[in-house]
């Protein structure tokens, strides 16, 4: 027999790509349970599945640094509590470096993280939280349908949030609707999708430094969160600043103003998603 649920949770989280660096990431989840009918008449009760799957996500994956502990491109340094990952992208000897508290690297058993082996991961440390009537367990990641609207990959960490969201380097796949006049504007939409595409949205407070290396500017980030202290170090080209927190309320003010700014013209509005179906408005 078959067991599946579609679409049970979603992870937002961040993960080293070898090409674009920083990639802010949100994934939807999908099980199916294979196995014997159990005295119920079940593979197992929904209710578990959830509670497993849902917790083990949320704990494992959801709000951290996912890295591909096989890497060549990729040293990792165990100092105590924290983890200090450094990372070799691109084809211009970029890299990023970053420490933060164990808990908010992801340490995926993979050379290159991809929907499947992130997912073949998972499974490895899953299936021994089943009971025997499951034989099998198989579970894919899909992204969100957006039927063509615009979108970005962000990253970026609270220091002021109390929950996971301190993280410095976690992130969201994120769609963004804008209206000019009260009519949808494609044409602004993607002027953010290009501009933000793979981006570190960085709050000017938290720059600590700006470094060159090898012909490159660097910008360093640094916070004392409640987990801890933070640092990450990554190109400038991929940091975007802000004079604020960047919780998706202030993102999406900040997008209203300076769209604005850009069509003093127009009256926008703006709709800014945190990965799927959750987000603020702001019009300016």
């Amino acid at each position: 027999m078959l067991l599946f649920v579609d679409n049970l949770t979603n992870v937002d989280f961040s993960f080293l790509d070898p090409e674009r660096g920083l990639l802010g990431e949100t994934w939807l989840a999908n099980v199916r349970l294979f196995g014997e009918l159990d005295e119920q008449g079940m593979v197992c009760d929904f209710g578990t599945v959830k509670k497993v799957l849902r917790h083990w996500l949320d704990t494992e994956l959801d709000h951290r640094l996912a890295v591909p502990v096989h890497s060549p491109n990729i040293r990792i340094e165990e100092d105590g509590d924290f983890l200090q990952i450094h990372w070799q992208f691109g084809n211009d000897g970029e890299f990023l470096s970053t420490r933060s508290p164990r808990d908010a690297i992801a340490l995926v058993d993979a050379e290159i993280l991809t929907q499947e082996t992130v997912a073949a991961w998972c499974i490895t440390q899953l299936k021994q939280q089943f009971p025997m009537t499951v034989a099998r367990l198989e579970l894919d990641f899909t992204l969100e349908a957006m039927d063509g609207a615009a979108y970005y990959h962000y990253s970026h960490g609270l220091k002021k949030h109390l929950g996971n969201c301190q993280r410095i380097a976690h992130g969201h796949r994120s769609r963004i609707d804008i209206w000019a006049n009260g009519k949808k504007s494609p044409k602004l939409e993607q002027r953010w999708a290009d501009e933000w595409k793979d981006i570190y949205i960085g709050t000017r407070d938290d720059l600590t430094d700006k470094l060159q290396h090898a012909g490159i500017s660097y910008y360093q980030f640094n916070y004392e969160a409640q987990q801890g202290p933070f640092e990450i170090i990554l190109p400038a080209r991929c940091c975007y600043l802000i004079d604020t927190d960047s919780t998706v309320e202030f993102i999406a003010h900040h997008i209203a103003q300076k769209t604005r700014q850009e069509n003093p013209e127009a009256f926008i509005r703006v709709k800014a998603y945190e990965g799927i179906n959750k987000g603020a408005i702001a019009e300016a």
